[in-house]
């Protein structure tokens, strides 16, 4: 049995391809007439070689020389005998191999074309499930892109909401920052001169209190003379002497503030004249003299004007009860500029100087500390309304409501 493109072997019952069958057919007969023609050939070389052989017998003298001839010949008939026997056989089953052949390249060309319709049917069936595929993934894609474009859309959109509320806020912080810079310079400015009439003031303030009998003269601004004038009195009335004071709050001492306030008091009349100062000369803590002037700290204002007043009113007493006024008054300025008067203040000075020291080491850890909470409380705050704010820009204003804390005097965040 065969099909279009097989044969069945009747022994075996293995089917074979027909261009196999065919050719395996031809190679055994051709095999066969070769094998039949081979023998034949042999037998006639056998027959020749052993006539050559009889007459080697008889014409040995010309072996030798006729050997080489003889096997020259013998394989050029070798090769004629095989071409000739092929070409027999050639022509004999080749018009039969031309028959099979055409009837094979047939049977192949219309099994060929029925392949070629399968695989064409076969491969329109794999394009259209391709295709169906293809159209689902590629709808799936598109999906799945607008999706992620929309939901990028949205996450820009929410980014640059974000960042313009921050570029809002950061306009507004430095406004803010300008502003305070400005009130800073402005402040800066005035601070020399606020800082001078806040001890001006202070020193006034402390003498009133301490002598309230005493009339404290305030020489305005702008005005010739000292900052402060003391006509010390009784309590009575009865006008003891002057004192005048000159506040001075800058970095470093002046050597001019000696001989200017010596020219005011001169001109006053003055029985006494005091620098209040917070950077006293070289070499001076707490009280002293200089050029004639007595120079003291702040806080020993107050000490220094007790005992100034005290040494006025004691010779003002002195004066009404003795008519030797001069001598006495000498007297006086020989205990004022004595040694015994000189360590009473420094005593005096002493206790202030460690009571400010104290007081000034205390300032300074509180002023630490409170400085150190302000800076983390502030960051705190930063922080806590930078998240609130980042969380509000997700969530919305609906979800999270402002926090009245966190926004503007005018109301907007």
């Amino acid at each position: 049995m065969m099909n279009d493109s097989n044969i069945t072997c009747p022994r075996c019952a293995a089917e074979i391809p027909l261009s196999e069958a065919v050719s395996h057919r031809l190679r055994d007969q051709l095999k066969a007439d070769f094998e039949k023609q081979r023998e034949q050939l042999n037998e006639a070389l056998a027959t020749r070689e052993k006539k050559i052989n009889d007459e080697e017998s008889a014409l040995s003298r010309r072996q030798k020389d006729l050997a080489a001839e003889l096997a020259r010949q013998l394989d050029a008939e070798r090769r004629k005998l095989t071409t000739d026997a092929a070409r027999q056989a050639e022509d004999k089953f080749g018009t039969q191999l031309k028959d099979l052949q055409a009837q094979l390249g047939e049977q192949q060309s219309k099994l060929k074309q029925a392949q070629e319709i399968e695989l064409n049917l076969r491969k329109q069936q794999r394009e259209l499930e391709n295709a169906k595929n293809n159209l689902e993934l590629e709808v799936a894609r598109k999906i799945d892109s607008e999706r992620k474009k929309i939901a990028e859309d949205a996450r820009q959109q929410a980014v640059e909401a974000e960042r313009l509320r921050l570029a809002d806020k950061d306009n507004v912080i430095k406004g803010l920052q300008e502003q305070i810079g400005a009130l800073q310079q402005r402040a800066e400015q005035g601070s020399m001169q606020l800082q001078g009439e806040t001890i001006e003031i202070e020193l006034e303030k402390n003498l009133r209190l301490a002598f309230p009998y005493d009339e404290i003269v305030e020489v305005k601004t702008g005005q010739r003379g000292a900052d402060v004038t003391q006509h010390v009195r009784t309590n009575t009335g009865f006008r003891c002497g002057t004192i005048l004071w000159e506040a001075k709050r800058a970095k470093n001492w002046s050597a001019d503030w000696p001989e200017k306030l010596k020219a005011d008091q001169r001109e006053v009349q003055a029985e006494l004249a005091v620098i209040v100062t917070t950077c006293p000369p070289e070499g001076l803590r707490g009280i002293g003299q200089r050029e004639g002037v007595w120079v003291c700290e702040p806080p020993f204002a107050p000490a220094l004007a007790a005992a100034l007043r005290q040494g006025l009113t004691s010779t003002a007493a002195q004066r009404l009860q003795q008519t030797d006024r001069a001598d006495k008054m000498a007297a006086l300025y020989d205990h004022i500029c004595s040694v015994a008067f000189r360590q009473h203040i420094e005593a005096m000075v002493e206790v202030f100087v460690a009571l400010q020291d104290q007081l000034g080491s205390e300032q300074r850890a509180f002023a630490k500390q409170w400085k150190e909470r302000e800076q983390q409380l502030q960051k705190a705050i930063t922080h806590t309304a930078m998240l609130y704010g980042g969380i509000q820009g997700i969530a919305g204003r609906e979800a999270l409501p402002e926090i009245k804390t966190f926004q503007l005097s005018g109301g907007e965040a």
